[in-house]
This record gives structure tokens, sequence and C-alpha cells, in this order.
């Protein structure tokens, strides 16, 4: 693979942020130089806190209530992920939800010539769900509209964050070569992607779970999420090192775990749109915000891609990590889910607003992991039931 500059460095693009959360994409755009026309966010909470973060740009609710889109260089758009992911519904891109990306397409398509560049941000799962489905229909529909595409599933903490967060970025352009900015960068994964558990090496994991599933991370937290399967607010546990106990990071922690500064949605509370509870579902619903940064860095600084290794996709092939497309064919491209290696910030010394792990977290774990079949880390229910017999004295 050889890369080589392609042209100067552009000036700062305008950018339109669909289904735009709590701001993730946009705060990481902005913080690479680049500047927001608009916002569109149904959710009251998510809202409150874009009319307090950005309180220049316009905004709008819905949607599909919206009928056209200023001339800008960037349409962004995390769409809804509850129908393609593997902890939601498992619909499909026909979801209510998560077909919610064709009124994007529907925008773009009133929009002679169409901006410059189409930011698609979802989950990974979506690439093997009903065989595909999603990301053909979106590959398919960007060509239609003319564009070519390419994606990558990009983990965070490629970028430092210890959150185990990974996502499928996909990018598109009418003009310009998409391969040049999303495959400019490539660092393999280092060992800490799969590193073993240790004794002074804290580990994260999902204490709502225990049935199917545990979400394990070494020196991470998994994937912030915006629910459980029990219903309620998801933090996960994190297993501190040297016997250090169970604790649960707070709101700050987990708004810090994905880019923003602390207390970043506590508008969506003071502003009397939303529950303390719920700003966890707006935090795990967001993206991680130095991987939009990133991207914003590269979208004036490409770099030209050759991919000597890529190996056409045939009918039927299941989508890869990373490929790239447009008029009908498709290549898989060997770029790591790593574009960059920051530095990492552990994860024990990373929490600065956690708490003990409750005794009847701990309890309804324990007793869910005991009717499970699931393997668990050698040691690890041991130190769970000395963690519930502490804090059952405490």
């Amino acid at each position: 693979m050889v890369l080589q500059r392609v042209g100067e460095r552009r000036d700062q693009l305008s950018v339109v942020g669909l289904f735009a959360g709590i701001g993730g994409i946009e705060l990481g755009l902005a913080r690479a130089g680049h500047h927001s026309e608009l916002m569109c966010e149904v959710d009251p909470g998510a809202d409150a806190v874009l009319a307090h973060r950005f309180p220049d740009v316009p905004r709008q609710a819905d949607i599909r209530r919206l009928r056209s889109l200023p001339r800008v260089d960037v349409v962004a758009a995390g769409f809804p992920c509850q129908d393609l992911s593997q902890a939601g519904r498992t619909v499909g891109i026909g979801g209510s939800r998560s077909s919610l990306i064709d009124e994007a397409f529907r925008l773009v398509r009133r929009k002679r010539g169409g901006p410059r560049w189409l930011l698609l941000e979802n989950v990974p799962f979506m690439l093997q769900l009903q065989g595909g489905r999603a990301m053909r229909h979106l590959t398919n529909t960007l060509e239609e509209l003319g564009y070519r595409w390419a994606y990558r599933v990009v983990d965070a903490r490629a970028f430092g964050l210890p959150q185990r967060r990974r996502r499928v970025l996909l990018l598109a352009s009418r003009t310009e070569d998409p391969r040049a900015v999303l495959f400019a960068d490539d660092s393999a994964a280092p060992p800490i992607a799969s590193q073993e558990p240790a004794d002074d090496v804290a580990c994260g994991f999902y204490w709502t779970e225990g049935i199917r599933g545990l979400g394990w991370a070494v020196d991470a937290v998994p994937t912030l999420k915006g629910g459980s399967t029990i219903g309620i607010a998801s933090p996960p546990a994190v297993q501190l090192s040297a016997s250090g106990g169970l604790v649960t990071p707070g709101l700050g922690d987990a708004e810090r775990l994905q880019g923003f500064p602390a207390c970043w949605t506590a508008p969506a509370v003071s502003a009397g749109r939303a529950r303390v509870g719920h700003r966890w579902k707006l935090v795990g619903n967001a993206v991680s915000v130095p991987v939009a940064e990133w991207l914003g860095h590269r979208l004036v600084d490409p770099v030209d891609y050759h991919g000597g290794t890529d190996r056409g996709l045939q009918p039927g092939d299941s989508w890869p990590a990373a490929a790239w497309g447009g008029a009908g064919v498709a290549w898989r491209s060997p770029v790591s889910e790593w574009p960059v290696r920051d530095d990492y910030r552990h994860l024990d010394g990373f929490l600065e607003e956690s708490v003990p792990l409750s005794a009847r977290a701990t309890a309804g774990f324990l007793e869910r992991a005991h009717r499970s079949r699931l393997r668990f880390p050698t040691g690890f229910l041991d130190d769970v039931r000395d963690h519930l017999d502490r804090v059952r004295v405490a």
C-alpha cells in the first residue's frame, strides 16, 4: 500500500448534522476546524444539550419534517442503530428507526449536485445482520446518487480512550476519493487489543448481563450503550486491578470515555428535558468525539490511496471490516481498525467518579452467572463474591 499527499489543505468545511444526538460528530469536526450550519435531533434531552453546547447553530427536531438542506460541504448522519445492533431488535435496515436513514437520502436527492461528502456511522453488526442487507442498501443507494464510497470499522481505543467501541464509518463523495480520507492512516492493533487479564490490569464488563454474554474487556470498558437487557440505565462495571473490588463509572466518566468533557449532557436535566438516567442513554448512543476529530482533519488533508493488496468483492461475499466501491463494483481493503495509536489512557487511572458496585447489583449478577453456561476468567467470580461480602458489611 502506497500513500501520497493529495494537493494542499483545504479551507474549513461547513456541516449539517442529521441524527446529531449530543453532538459527538459535530464536536469532533469543530475541533478539527469545521463549523455546523444545521443540526437535526428528535430526542428532547439531546436537543437540550445541542441548544446549550451549540447555541448559534439552528436546529430541527424531526428529520421527516425537514424539507431541504442548506448548501454545505459535509452531511453527517450517525443514524439510529436500534434495528441493527446485536443488543437491539435486529429487525434490520427496514425497521422503524434505522430506516430513517432514507430520510437523509431523500434530502440529498433534493439538493442539486449534493454535498461534497456524506458521512454515515453505525454499528458493525449491520455488516452481517440479514446477510449484510443494510450495507447493500446503503451502498446501492449511494451509487444511485452518484457517490463513490468507502467504509471502515474503527475502534475508539485507537484514540487513547479505554473503551472498546467498534463502529462503521462510511464516507462517500461524488467528486473526491473517500479512500484518501478514510484509509489514509493505518496502525496495526497493538497488543492491548488482545491482552489477557492480569492482576495489575483493570477489566470492564456488564453487570446487567451474565446469562448470554459479559462484554468482557481488558484495560477498557465494553461498548457504552443506551440500555440493558433488564431495562435500566446500563453503566458497565470495572474490576479494579490487584483485587481492588468492583466499581461503576460515574456519568462524567462515561462522557469522558466518549471524548466529551464531563457534564456535557447535564443541560438535558437542567433544562427539564430528561431525567438523570436518560443521560446514560444519550452518552451510550453518541459518536466518540476523537474519532470524528481525526476524520475531520483528514477531510482537509487527504492522502492518495493505492490499494495494491485490495481484492474484489463478489456477489454473495460477506462484508469485510473495510471496503470501497462505486458504479457496481466493490473491493476489500486490508486496513486495520486502528487508524492511529494515540497515547493510551489505562482504565485503572481513568475513572474519577466511580462508586462501588452495589450489593443488589452484585448479587443479581452472581445469580445470573450461576445460571449461565458462560466461561469466566479464572478467579473472576471469586472476586465478585469477595466484593459482595465487603459491600454487604459496609
